[in-house]
């Protein structure tokens, strides 16, 4: 590998860029980093989600915070930036799915995946620090087992695993996961601003682990540049060429020549990167499967909220995720908090309306209930103190339901927009968040004395569900008519060119994914031979040749 600026370009930094950048530069190669947001020490973060511009990512007018939003005619989805990507806004929750997920028929009979990914899990759990159950139980965790058993699913009920360092509150002591060669580390304080950004320094933010450990090894990060093309080359490899990040003018276009790239962008990057190379004729040999199969977890997010803050209930203390359980075999729900200040994300609330309507007969529900109800509405809709006032209820269904994402020209630019895929119909709503939602807006109501309602987003009102965990499109198959990659994560018609973040997912796992990308990259990069050693993978030929 000699002649090339570099042996990797790595397009991305989250959860599999991260293992990425950090086992290929044990293995001697000489890796680069492109990470369109920016890097942030922990006094960086925004201190509440009303600094907008260190809390939303929205390069061209000036924000370049950890949270991206970006909206398709199916969905809208909430997706991380920065060096660490989603790790830095994410719940830090990590559950492994269930084995409907390893038994999808997407990748069924090409590995036995439960089986060949339980090590990488392991691996997975110890780099990001899992404490394998939330260690506080306090009034918002007896709200949620409380809902369990109203609906009759206690036995589902159980503590979150979570990656955050706890210690001491606010104590900081040397890295006590890896020997000393990590950072620093403070004790959570339980402050519920995980989403926003940890400025405590105790959230196992990829930039804690595998990214330090990476750089240690001589990887080399470049922040606040995008990827705008990768091409094949002539005499092989590629050449990635980036931009200035949200740059009007004086772009700074610059190119780099690499023998292997490999995508891990999130989901909607690395979907929008691929899209336009295919389009271009940059990346002739890309399947035409890309964009199929486009997940959304079959996700909700509803949730209860009091008119006045419960003060005895302390609804903003805590990590941001401590609890779950499962309204019936296929759907999961977690409890979600912001820390006291940040409310900005209340703007996307309203109330819960039934579904199976046409629009305009949801709107109605809206408008007849404010009108019977004026001041109740009016309390509940206002974003004074909402994130002490609440408790979201994130729901994801193992339901297999899908899109299919593609290009289009819309006012003079070329955008992705989606379909209904493969499968059961992504759904609009979840009859299973609702039922969830009102059980804990009852068991809130009982515990803090005040009125209590169960809330819905304005998205759903107009038939537009919310995702914080868009997965697939570019996903793992045994042939290139039925998917992106091959069981190495090997682009299929590119073999130099990779896959290793939640676009390669091929199923809804109904929990956090976080984990799940992470063990998927490790396994795919333990395949990876040493720099310079014989590659002892099979051919993309060879697998075609043995599926006859």
């Amino acid at each position: 590998m000699t002649g090339f600026d570099h042996d990797v370009v790595i397009v991305g930094s989250g959860f599999g860029g991260s293992v990425a950048a950090l086992r290929l530069a044990s293995k001697g190669y000489r890796v680069h980093v492109y990470e369109a947001g920016r890097r942030f020490a922990d006094a960086d973060f925004a201190k509440t989600s009303w600094d907008v511009r260190r809390y939303l990512w929205a390069p061209a007018i000036g924000c370049f915070g950890v949270q991206r939003i970006h909206k398709l005619p199916h969905v809208m989805v909430l997706a991380g930036a920065g060096v660490g990507g989603g790790s830095l806004n994410y719940a830090n929750t990590l559950y492994e799915p269930g084995p409907s997920f390893f038994e999808d028929r997407q990748w069924r009979g090409l590995a036995d995946w439960q089986a060949e990914l339980a090590p990488h899990y392991t691996t997975a759990k110890r780099m990001l620090g899992v404490v394998p159950q939330y260690p506080h139980f306090g009034p918002v965790e007896q709200i949620m087992e409380d809902a369990a058993n109203d609906l009759g699913v206690g036995a589902t009920f159980r503590r979150a695993p979570v990656g955050v360092w706890f210690g001491r509150p606010g104590e900081t002591v040397p890295d006590p996961f890896f020997g000393g060669e990590g950072p620093d580390r403070t004790g959570c304080t339980l402050c519920g601003n995980c989403m926003v950004g940890c400025r405590v320094g105790a959230k196992n933010t990829l930039a804690k682990n595998y990214l330090a450990l990476a750089e240690r090894l001589g990887t080399t990060i470049e922040p606040l540049r995008t990827v705008v093309e990768v091409r094949e080359r002539p005499g092989g490899g590629f050449t990635v060429t980036t931009v200035r990040s949200g740059a009007w003018f004086g772009r700074d276009r610059r190119a780099v020549s690499a023998e292997q790239v490999v995508f891990a962008a999130g989901t909607w990057g690395t979907q929008q990167l691929l899209h336009r190379m295919k389009d271009s004729g940059a990346l002739p040999g890309l399947s035409d499967a890309l964009g199929r199969l486009t997940r959304t977890n079959s996700e909700a997010l509803d949730g209860a909220v009091a008119v006045s803050v419960p003060e005895e209930l302390g609804l903003a203390s805590g990590v941001a995720i401590t609890t779950s359980f499962h309204v019936d075999e296929r759907t999961h729900v977690e409890n979600v908090r912001y820390g006291p200040g940040s409310n900005l994300m209340g703007a996307l609330a309203t109330g819960l309306v039934p579904g199976g309507r046409p629009l305009l007969g949801r709107l109605g529900a809206l408008i007849g209930g404010a009108l019977r109800h004026p001041i109740t509405t009016l309390r509940l809709t206002s974003l004074r103190r909402w994130s002490e006032r609440g408790i979201i209820a994130l729901v994801m269904q193992t339901a297999d339901n899908s899109l299919t994402l593609s290009l289009r020209r819309r006012f003079g630019r070329t955008v992705l927009t989606s379909a209904q895929g493969e499968g059961e119909p992504n759904p609009s709503h979840l009859p299973g968040a609702h039922l969830a939602a009102q059980a804990i807006a009852a068991r809130m109501q009982a515990a803090g004395g005040v009125p209590v309602e169960a809330r819905g987003s304005w998205p759903e009102v107009f038939g537009i569900p919310l995702t914080a965990h868009f997965l697939g499109g570019a996903v793992v198959s045994g042939t290139p008519e039925r998917g992106v990659v091959d069981p190495y994560h090997r682009v299929w018609g590119h073999p130099g060119l990779h896959v290793v973040d939640g676009a390669a997912m091929p199923a809804n796992p109904g929990v956090n994914p976080s984990l799940t990308i992470t063990a998927m990259a490790e396994r795919a990069l333990s395949y990876w031979p040493r720099r310079s050693a014989a590659d002892q993978r099979p051919t993309q030929e060879e697998l075609l040749d043995r599926r006859g």
